[in-house]
């Protein structure tokens, strides 16, 4: 008995020392592991420091040239937002070839960095001369000025070069307009617009042709405005200087002008048909608007018909009999690059003359609003004081021959004599109202 509890002690015994080595191969191996840790992360941590300055450099840079852009911008909003987002792939914009070739690079002084270069638009030199067109203009009874226009000039400055060569008075009646003989359309040109762009927009193949004509309803806006603001009154048919005066103030004296408040039956052209229907229009600031069928006059029904900011307002002549219009007393909406007759012209026909004149007219000052005021008062004040020829004409021929200046007797021998009137139209030329 007592020879197998020692056999069952030295088994024990055997047992536990086992454990024992068990135990320490592993808490060997748990040490060496986790020494071999603490040397990846103090080689990590080494590493991390020594790119910790790369990473800010890169975020300095990046956020230089991220802001590089903006400096050059205008700002519409003065807090500019902290951490700008990444573009995303939807919403990068690739420059066209046309506006890299405007683009100038322009490296800046070399520091420490090397910031980004510098964008800038290309600057024409002091000493160039803005580029200039040669033109044909058309006269009433068929002659016809040839003129050289700069490509910055306005049709106010080709005006006053027609005033010299024609010797016509400075009214503020005359313009030059535009006549588009396939459509049978007529536009005079604002003062403002540029000369050049103007023309621009018509094809290579185009009929259109350039008038110099006189056009009372150019600003009969303004030498009666009573016709426009006050049309509801129907027994009005003038008012004194002081009230037009007062009527100019009201509607053109701000920043922005007040349309007339304009409404009635219109008929409308449908497209590719000679066909006319009658429809309610109501003249808004931003465009034309209709009433649909079955809807009241509310702006809740109404149903924009175009907008002013792409389309240009035309007089039109002959319609009555080429498209079978109800009455001679049309005008047209359309874009000026169209030239032919197209489902985006728009044809629309009036009652009267005097429902033509006021539809046109109140059109023009909803899409040009104060600048034909402007254009206005800059005709009238070129019409009071007129260019004294004979005094230009006779400082050009002193400074060419060196003699003295001749008399005003002189001066006018000298010069071809100025017609009295320009002569009436060829037979076959339709003038458009």
């Amino acid at each position: 008995m007592g020879s197998e509890n020692s056999d069952k002690m030295d088994d024990i015994d055997v047992m536990f020392s086992h454990l024992l080595e068990e135990m320490d191969d592993l808490t060997q191996s748990l040490v060496q592991s986790a020494d071999t840790a603490a040397d990846a992360q103090t080689n990590s941590s080494g590493a991390s420091d020594l790119n910790e300055p790369l990473n800010n450099l890169d975020k300095s840079e990046s956020d230089h040239l991220l802001a590089q852009p903006e400096e050059t911008l205008p700002v519409d909003n003065q807090t500019a937002p902290s951490d700008p987002p990444l573009p995303s792939a939807s919403s990068v914009t690739l420059a066209s070839p046309t506006t890299l070739a405007m683009l100038k690079l322009e490296p800046m002084e070399v520091q420490n960095e090397s910031p980004a270069p510098k964008l800038t638009m290309p600057q024409t030199a002091n000493n160039e001369k803005p580029p200039q067109t040669i033109i044909k203009v058309w006269m009433s009874d068929g002659s016809t000025k040839t003129l050289m226009v700069e490509g910055t000039q306005t049709v106010r400055d080709v005006l006053d070069k027609l005033f010299e060569k024609t010797y016509c008075d400075c009214a503020t009646e005359w313009s030059l307009c535009e006549i588009n003989q396939e459509l049978h359309v007529e536009r005079i040109l604002e003062d403002h617009e540029c000369f050049v762009e103007s023309l621009s927009m018509w094809s290579s193949v185009t009929d259109n042709k350039l008038y110099f004509l006189k056009r009372p309803q150019k600003y009969v806006i303004f030498t009666q405005p009573q016709f426009f603001y006050m049309w509801k009154r129907s027994s009005l048919k003038a008012i004194s200087e002081q009230e037009q005066q007062l009527l100019l103030k009201e509607n053109f004296g701000g920043l922005t002008a007040v349309v007339p408040d304009l409404e009635g039956w219109l008929y409308l052209k449908d497209d590719g048909r000679k066909v006319w229907k009658p429809r309610y229009f109501v003249l808004r600031a931003s465009g034309l608007y209709y009433v649909p069928k079955g809807k009241t006059k509310s702006s809740s029904d109404l149903a924009c018909f175009v907008r002013f900011e792409q389309v240009n307002v035309y007089s039109a002549d002959g319609h009555r009999i080429r498209y079978r219009a109800p009455t001679d007393y049309c005008f047209v909406l359309k874009h000026p690059c169209i030239q032919k007759e197209s489902q985006y012209v728009k044809f629309l026909c009036c009652e009267n003359e005097d429902t033509v004149l006021l539809w046109v007219n109140s059109i023009r000052i909803a899409k040009y609003g104060t600048v034909l005021y402007e254009n206005y008062k800059t005709a009238l004040k070129r019409a009071q004081h007129p260019p004294d020829r004979c005094s230009t004409s006779s400082d050009n021929l002193n400074s060419q021959i060196g003699q003295s200046a001749p008399t005003p007797d002189e001066c006018i021998e000298q010069d071809e004599p100025p017609p009295d009137f320009i002569p009436p139209p060829p037979p076959g030329y339709m003038a458009i109202l």
